[in-house]
């Protein structure tokens, strides 16, 4: 249940052929390149032959810096990062390039309505490399014939139903605070991006999803299920209309654009007044995309945003990763509950 956000024409990254070459290998270590790596069980071996073999007095020494050196953050991150593309990689197999069901009705026929050409690619599964190569393999085009048989031609817009990881890495690295203890809802958590992402990259106690569609709420008992993530994730399969206690409950909530392709306006802003009514634990956090002004603008609400959130201004230069989609980041917005 998730609406998306345009990505208009830009162009994608092209880097030579459209492969990540430079640097290492992806989603491998440093210490792996160049040679075997060991298996689980022999690095084991090896970490604990490195620690017996140390002398008695610097044994304690290496003992704190191995339970709090930040050396090791990189593998940490690098392994979690792999996690979710492999997530991603699953999730294609069982998904159209298109990643929508049949049963998204209203979502589809407002996509095929929109005035200009519209492609959905979703972000959590394909990113800009991924797209490059299926341009080339000639499974995709970023472009269309505005006359048919002509060469005049210009940019398809994109769209996407999901956060990239870039996005989930800035929204849980950077955005919000340590959440240890907090519970997490995200309304209309589709794919379960920002379920799997939170897992992975916080110490949030719980992980919500609400999701009305079946179809993605299969998709993601699936994914809990095979990489373990049960203990700490529960999907809902209902209306977020009908979650009041669980809202109520919520430490942090996400939407990113939930509402505006899967309802009509009238039940878009039913939708805004509950959230608005039951998002109300002072202090709490609530990320949106876009802006809640924006998200609002085209509808007749009660709400007055002034004596329900304030905005946190966040920083969008924090993010240091190469290839950053700044226009993308900054259309994540936090407010705190008053």
């Amino acid at each position: 249940m998730r609406r998306e956000r345009a990505f208009l024409g830009r162009p994608l990254s092209v880097r030579g052929n459209g492969r990540r070459t430079a640097g290492r290998e992806a989603g491998r270590p440093p210490a792996a390149v160049g040679r075997a790596a060991m298996e689980l069980e022999a690095a084991r071996r090896a970490v604990l032959a490195a620690v017996r073999g140390t002398c008695a007095a610097d044994l304690p020494r290496l003992l704190h810096w191995m339970r709090h050196s930040s050396d090791f953050d990189e593998f940490v991150v690098t392994n979690n990062d792999v996690v979710l593309k492999n997530i991603a990689e699953d999730l294609r197999n069982h998904l159209p390039i298109e990643a929508m069901f049949n049963s998204e009705h209203l979502a589809i026929q407002k996509i095929h309505q929109h005035p200009l050409p519209m492609v959905h690619i979703d972000a959590f599964l394909y990113d800009d490399d991924f797209v490059d190569t299926m341009c080339e393999e000639g499974r995709m085009s970023r472009n269309y014939c505005t006359e048919c048989g002509s060469y005049k031609t210009a940019s398809l817009e994109f769209i996407s139903h999901s956060f990239s990881l870039m996005e989930l890495k800035f929204l849980y690295l950077h955005v919000l605070p340590d959440l240890t203890g907090k519970v997490v809802v995200d309304v209309g958590s589709r794919l379960g991006a920002v379920l799997f992402a939170g897992y992975l990259y916080s110490s949030a106690s719980q992980l919500y999803g609400v999701e009305m569609n079946a179809d993605f709420c299969q998709l993601q008992e699936m994914t809990i299920t095979k990489y373990q993530f049960i203990d700490r994730i529960k999907v809902v399969h209902a209306d977020i209309c009908t979650q009041a206690s669980l809202l109520q409950k919520a430490d942090v909530i996400v939407m990113n654009n939930v509402f505006e392709y899967f309802l009509d306006r009238l039940e878009q802003a039913r939708a805004w007044e509950f959230i608005a009514c039951n998002v109300r634990k002072r202090g709490s956090l609530l990320v949106t995309v876009p802006s809640l002004k924006e998200s609002l603008s085209k509808l007749q609400t009660d709400i007055q945003l002034s004596q329900w959130v304030e905005e946190v201004q966040l920083n969008y230069d924090v993010y240091v990763e190469k290839d950053v989609d700044r226009e993308a980041l900054q259309q994540i917005h936090l407010y705190r509950i008053l």
